[in-house]
């Protein structure tokens, strides 16, 4: 998928990997705009240059991808994505450069404290749910889940799960057995691209979530699991104990818990989801 984004009226190229799920940029067009040259593909050949020679892995790793150019072609482009932009701006010297440059000190000082003080960050993750407009009792169990997943996340740190697809097909099995439905296909029933889902569930859908991965942290303690395997086992039970619940809700109430609702409304227009 790709798309045009403005900056101060300039245009920047994106792309949309679906493999990678992120954007990715056109560096010139990010240049052009910041710099003002007149020649964005000579300044950016010459930054490369020099960000290669002192050992820069950003450009060593930057990607490039066919985007339509001027002319209306397809032309190969060196594209960066969010991390690696931002990596990008911090050599630029140019005025403009300068606001992303204070807010990435501002955010780097923001993380450092967080690491001291673990508190500060769920505080700042809870006003900005508040900015968006979330109910506050959404707001309280979302908080809740977070801490309930990091729980989960630790302990498959811990116990073999070293990789970032390893989490997510573990998380995929724990979201089979509570919701009959892998997160890719979850986020299609409610019209989610790259939206996190749990940022668009209801009261329920957190609840259950939070029960399959509670009860999966708990058999992974109580089972004193070990390596990905009997990992995965443990999280397809735990996933199938919230299930279970979910369809006895679901019998009791005479209508489905997951529905297409979502969040996606209220943070445009700052209303509250629909009651299921």
């Amino acid at each position: 998928m790709s798309n045009v984004k403005l900056f101060e009226s300039k245009r920047i190229r994106s792309e949309w990997d679906t493999t990678a799920q992120k954007w990715f940029f056109a560096i010139v067009d990010v240049l052009a705009a910041l710099t003002e040259s007149q020649n964005p593909q000579v300044y950016w050949r010459v930054l490369k240059k020099r960000l290669l020679a002192e050992g820069n892995e950003t450009v060593t790793n930057c990607n490039a991808l066919k985007m339509i150019s001027a002319d209306g072609k397809k032309r190969v482009t060196d594209v960066a994505d969010a991390e690696q932009l931002l990596r990008l701006i911090q050599s630029i010297p140019s005025p403009k450069a300068e606001p992303f440059k204070l807010w990435l000190a501002r955010v780097g000082y923001e993380r450092l404290e967080e690491i001291e003080n673990p508190e500060l960050s769920m505080e700042r993750m809870q006003s900005l749910y508040e900015k968006k407009g979330y109910p506050k009792e959404w707001i309280d169990k979302r908080m809740r889940g977070i801490a309930v997943r990091q729980d989960l996340t630790d302990e498959w740190k811990n116990r073999g799960a070293t990789t970032s697809l390893e989490y997510a097909i573990l998380t995929n099995e724990i979201m089979q057995g509570a919701f009959d439905l892998k997160v890719d296909d979850y986020k299609l029933v409610k019209g989610l691209g790259r939206e996190n889902l749990r940022d668009h569930m209801t009261d329920i859908e957190l609840i259950l979530t939070m029960l399959g991965e509670a009860t999966t942290t708990k058999l992974h303690r109580d089972r004193d699991t070990k390596g990905f395997v009997p990992l995965k086992k443990d999280a397809k039970d735990g996933g199938a104990v919230a299930g279970r619940t979910r369809k006895d809700i679901e019998k009791q109430a005479g209508k489905p818990v997951v529905t297409s609702e979502n969040f996606k409304e209220l943070l445009g227009s700052r209303k509250k989801l629909k009651k299921t």
